[in-house]
């Protein structure tokens, strides 16, 4: 199959559904105030005005708990990813984004396969404005944009409360842009090395002159080549969204998004990084087992409707929200049991693969959140019920395997058109599954005193998932579970805060066995304490947390094994632990000065055959500093950067080990508005030209050299 280069497409702006979602307190507030001063008709426009400025303005994280706490009073470690952050550093997907992350590693262990990693546990918690969907294995296909997000929030720790499962490693929140209260937006063009191309445009305004309905529509485009041979991309994205008022009390949200993503001569799998005498072998950074006849291309699509009302001190939210991805794909493996004869670059066998895996999920969600009184001390309370569904199905293109595609290769490296691509017969059903997650749950921040606040909730989930697997084996599974969570804060002073929490782990796990067995949940417990102050007028936010975390039964990856015509990851059930410490600060030092900087120190026990995961980095640290330089305010200098210990693993083919030492990645960039709204902008990435395997996770394939971005961005 020869599968066309990917074009820049060009793209139609139009208006679309979405909406904000909670009445701001403050605001009704206010606006009772003015109704005393005005007619009933005046009263009744500042009203609607006045709640939906609220709403947009004062927004704030759901954090662990779904109670509307700010980052400092939330008993949990808590970093956020901001848009300006994301626009000054290029990171125009979610891979680049959560690498400005403190304590996260990107592990992208193929060209377009990527997890994400916390305090040594992969992530598996995925939210968008706080609402949890069915996350599968936490692995993200292909690049996600970044454009449709206002930010994005990494809650680092056991996180139950929020998502009804949850392991030790943290949550995700992405928070979606939301209508703006005046009609304005922006235009950006961008060119990069590579030949990568970017268009996007972000247009707002109120829909109705009372400014009491508000639209937003959000159009990207990215295409490019790379590093990799024969690798290139090809990113269409689109996200529309509005908002309004029902009534004095009631707000309407709905949106959709849609993300074309396709990808050819892309990898699958890894580089052999072993010779046959066990040694480690070094490639050229664009080094690649791919063919020419390989591509995978996947269709995102989401939507959501939400309505909140507001009555007295409690408001109520109802939300239906839905993903599908479609996955359509060509891939081709290499992959080695013996390591590459040093002598003669033999050593390699092939496997190839067709597939196509439609997925599917819906949640819905009603809460109800507000304050109560009880011993002269006002409260906080949220209970809610959730119910959630996904299904998958896997169908693979049977062939014949015989042939160069599913034996002995070339030399490596061998070119592009080394393996003739197999004949595939028809699309056949592989496996399926269905998942429905039942959750229920309650929680209360209680005021014992003036400075002491206590966190005590639980979340019931029952949960579910049926099909058949590849020998088209029934499975049917249900499972049962209520975990507790407890936090407790101290004010020290009003800028310093102490906390603990203590949550109960309970994670459903997709991952097989060598036999395609699913492994069953994995279990434990998560502690957390730590310190966290506000400095500099509230500016600066800093945290100090030590962790330790016990899982039992944790899916850890053993190797890849092919059956019935496809391969897999096989896994098993290992008890692991880990604790360590995070240092974080972030904010603003000055009016002019930006800082985010974050320290991880991790260690882990329990593989009872050699170090416990090996491929996580015991040390970490990231850094990012923006500024607009004082006497030329116009101008902006920045440099991000991220450093950790070194790594190794056991080649999953091979059995041999391979190791990567230290290393540091340097990042910058210089913006100059040099006319009112227009902003020149220059990135560089990985300044030092430093070379590195992106992950031994399962050893995958080296990192971008050096590279260069020039964007030019006007706002109106």
């Amino acid at each position: 199959m020869k599968h066309p280069e990917p074009k820049l497409t060009s793209i139609a702006i139009a208006m679309a559904i979405m909406a904000a979602p909670a009445l701001a307190q403050t605001a009704g507030d206010a606006t009772t105030k003015a109704a005393d001063k005005e007619d009933g008709a005046a009263a009744a426009s500042s009203l609607s005005t006045v709640v939906i400025t609220g709403q947009r303005i004062n927004r704030v994280s759901n954090g662990a708990t779904n109670l509307d706490l700010e980052a400092k009073d939330t008993p949990q470690s808590i970093s956020f990813i901001t848009q300006e952050q994301m626009r000054n550093f290029g990171a125009s997907d979610i891979n680049a984004a959560l690498r400005l992350a403190t304590g996260i590693r990107v592990e992208q262990v193929g060209t377009n396969q990527t997890q994400y990693l916390s305090r040594g546990f992969e992530i598996k918690n995925t939210q968008i404005d706080g609402v949890g969907m069915p996350n599968g294995w936490g692995l993200v296909t292909n690049a996600m944009d970044t454009f449709g997000y206002e930010r994005v929030e990494v809650v680092r720790g056991a996180n139950g409360l929020l998502t009804g499962v949850g392991n030790a490693s943290g949550t995700i929140n992405y928070v979606r842009k939301r209508p703006t209260n005046k009609a304005g937006g922006s235009v950006g063009l961008s060119y990069g090395s590579w030949d990568t191309k970017r268009v996007e445009a972000d247009y707002s305004t109120p829909l109705t002159a009372d400014g009491n309905w508000a639209g937003r529509v959000m159009v990207a485009a990215e295409d490019g080549g790379s590093y990799l041979r024969d690798f290139k991309s090809d990113r269409n994205f689109f996200y529309g969204v509005v908002d309004g008022q029902i009534g004095d009390h009631g707000t309407l949200a709905a949106g959709f998004s849609r993300q074309k993503a396709d990808t050819s001569g892309n990898m699958w799998g890894t580089l052999t990084f072993v010779d046959s005498d066990g040694k480690q072998l070094e490639w050229d950074r664009s080094a690649s087992t791919t063919q020419k006849w390989t591509y995978w291309n996947t269709i995102t699509e989401t939507g959501f409707v939400d309505y909140t009302h507001e009555f007295g001190d409690w408001k109520v939210k109802a939300s239906y929200n839905y993903r599908t991805s479609d996955n359509d794909s060509t891939l081709f493996m290499a992959y080695s049991s013996t390591g590459i004869n040093p002598a003669t670059g033999l050593g390699l066998a092939g496997w190839a693969y067709k597939s196509k895996s439609p997925i599917t999920a819906r949640l819905v969600d009603l809460s109800i959140n507000g304050r109560y009184e009880l011993l002269g001390r006002k409260h906080e309370a949220t209970f809610g019920v959730s119910y959630s569904t996904s299904e998958r199905v896997d169908n693979y293109n049977p062939t014949s395997f015989a042939g160069p595609a599913f034996g002995a290769l070339p030399a490596f490296p061998y070119s592009n058109d080394a393996i003739p691509e197999p004949t595939f017969g028809a699309s056949t059903f592989y496996t399926s599954l269905n998942q429905r997650i039942k959750r229920a749950y309650a929680v209360t921040r209680l005021a014992l005193t003036d400075s002491t606040h206590a966190i005590i909730g639980a979340n019931f989930t029952e949960y579910h998932r049926d099909g058949l697997n590849a020998d088209t084996t029934a499975f049917d599974q249900t499972e049962k579970n209520t975990s507790p969570y407890v936090g407790l804060s101290y004010d020290f002073t009003p800028s310093l805060l102490g906390y603990f929490n203590y949550s109960y782990i309970y994670q459903p796990q997709e991952q097989f066995t060598a036999d395609h067995n699913y492994i069953s949940p994995s279990k434990g417990t998560n502690y957390e304490v730590g310190i966290k102050g506000e400095w500099l007028d509230k500016r600066l936010l800093t945290t100090a947390a030590y962790f330790d975390a016990s899982q039992q039964g944790l899916a850890t990856y053993v190797g890849t094994v092919f059956l019935e015509g496809s391969a897999f990851g096989a896994y098993k059930g290992v008890d692991v632990k880990s604790k360590g410490f995070e240092l974080e600060a972030t904010g603003k030092i000055n009016r002019f000065t930006d800082l985010v900087v974050g320290y991880t120190h991790i260690s882990m026990s329990g593989a009872t055959d050699g170090a416990t995961y090996p491929w996580v980095p015991r040390n970490m640290v990231n850094v990012a500093l923006s500024a607009r330089v004082p006497q030329m305010e116009k101008l902006s200098l920045g440099v991000s950067g991220r450093w950790q210990s070194g790594t190794s693993n056991v080649d999953s083919y091979s059995r041999f080990n391979v190791s990567q030492g230290s290393y540091a990645v340097l990042n910058a960039f210089a913006a100059w508005e040099f006319m009112p709204g227009l902003t020149l902008r220059a990135n560089v990435n990985n300044i030092a030209d430093q070379k590195y395997i992106n992950s031994l996770y399962i050893a995958s394939y080296y990192a971008a050299p050096r590279n260069y971005t020039a964007s030019l961005n006007w706002r109106f």
